[in-house]
């Protein structure tokens, strides 16, 4: 608040004068003290964004938003004398004497003021001022909300509530510690619900399944692979599935090689056989046999190991093969044809014979044929695909001829072939 003093000498008919308070000047027609207006006779009375209000003895420097409710006018203040004993308040408005000094009025206390229910009443001196709650501005009178969205104080979403505002963050985020910005949050760490294995990343995370399994449609479970029902190649034999994997099985008499592979075991090389003494274990595919010692028969004689001879002595030897040798083979299933499977070859070569070679039996569908390679050696052929387990016991013929001599003589072999019942 600034007062100014002023002191006023009316004329007068008499070698007296009078004098007003600071604030007041002398005015002859009323012969009263009145008010001087200092907003209007004082250029730039307040400064900057400050109004000026007149009130009596003084003026005020308020802000332009405040509001001054005027008082009744009080009575000029007279001259000293018996005219006007009553005695004058000096002080300005928003304030009262005390003593003789003038204090501070506190409109809010007395609830003197106009704030709305909604505001908060803060004396100031000489006056008070209406103020809006934090989140709010005063419009008018009224206090309305603000819209703190409107100024992007949020990284994500803000949601503007009133007097206030908050923010929200896109899922696999979560508020940071000042309320305003989202940092990312590692569901792997907070229990994501992966059933294998988890992967954090931004804003979200991924499942991931162990080998041999396959991600559901949910994003979470494994569902185990059925590698078997992908391809038929994948054993030898049989595919069994297993959780997470596949292994290969063989059939009984193979053992697997490697991974996938089947190889026939020998059981007669591991003793895995119940062949007896008099009997020579031959291995075949997926199995064994079981053949006599002495595989001669009547009229033959064994001369040696697998060797038999029908002596020209006997009548029954004339029509007969003069020696058969035993010899045993395996083949597999489905070989492809034709197939050269056996060589014959003679032991014994007489001067001047021709040899021929033939089947003499055991080949009553025509599965195989002989095909001559020259004078002393022939090669079995298997003509047509053999599905096992099958056996055949050939007797293949080597006929010699001396037309200079004129004397002819045979030998055979008697092959037992066992066709196994696989193709491995």
């Amino acid at each position: 608040m600034r007062t100014l003093n002023a002191i006023s000498q009316p004329p007068s008919e008499s070698d007296t004068y009078t004098e007003c308070t600071d604030g007041y000047q002398w005015d002859p027609r009323t012969q009263h003290c009145k008010d001087i207006n200092e907003c209007e006779s004082i250029p730039d009375a307040c400064k900057g964004e400050m109004k000026c209000f007149n009130h009596y003895g003084g003026y005020l420097c308020l802000p332009r938003s405040a509001s001054v409710i005027p008082a009744p006018d009080p009575p000029a203040p007279s001259l000293p004398g018996p005219a006007n004993p009553e005695p004058f308040n000096q002080c300005p408005m928003g304030y009262e004497p005390q003593g003789d000094s003038c204090v501070d009025i506190d409109e809010c206390a007395r609830d003197e003021d106009d704030c709305q229910p909604s505001q908060e009443c803060i004396n100031t001196q000489g006056s008070f001022n209406c103020q809006c709650p934090d989140g709010y501005r005063k419009v008018g009178t009224e206090c309305i909300d603000i819209d703190e969205c409107r100024y992007r104080y949020c990284q994500h979403r803000c949601v503007n509530v009133p007097g206030s505002f908050s923010c929200q963050c896109e899922p696999g985020f979560q508020l940071a510690g000042n309320n305003r910005s989202c940092i990312d949050v590692d569901e792997c760490g907070m229990g994501a619900p992966c059933q294998h294995r988890c992967y954090n990343t931004y804003g979200t995370f991924l499942c991931r399944c162990d080998q041999g399994y396959e991600l559901a449609g949910d994003g979470y479970a494994c569902n185990d692979i059925d590698e078997c029902s992908y391809s038929s190649f994948l054993c030898q034999y049989q595919c069994v599935n297993e959780p997470g994997k596949f292994s290969c099985v063989c059939p009984e008499g193979y053992q697997l090689l490697g991974t996938r592979l089947c190889q026939d075991v020998n059981e007669c090389e591991t003793g895995a056989h119940q062949c007896t003494d008099g009997q020579n274990c031959i291995n075949i595919h997926g199995g064994y046999k079981c053949v006599e010692t002495n595989p001669c028969i009547e009229p033959y004689v064994q001369v040696s190991d697998n060797r038999c001879m029908c002596p020209v002595t006997k009548p029954a030897c004339r029509e007969l093969p003069y020696f058969i040798v035993h010899r045993y083979m395996s083949i597999t299933s489905e070989r492809s044809v034709p197939s050269d499977i056996f060589q014959i070859h003679a032991t014994s070569v007489y001067p001047g014979a021709n040899n021929s070679f033939r089947i003499r039996s055991g080949d009553e569908n025509g599965d195989f044929y002989i095909r001559q390679i020259n004078n002393i050696s022939a090669m079995l052929v298997l003509a047509r695909a053999v599905t096992g387990p099958k056996e055949y016991v050939l007797d293949l013929e080597m006929v010699s001829v001396n037309h200079v001599m004129s004397y002819q003589s045979s030998s055979a072999l008697r092959l037992s072939i066992y066709v196994g019942p696989h193709a491995f």
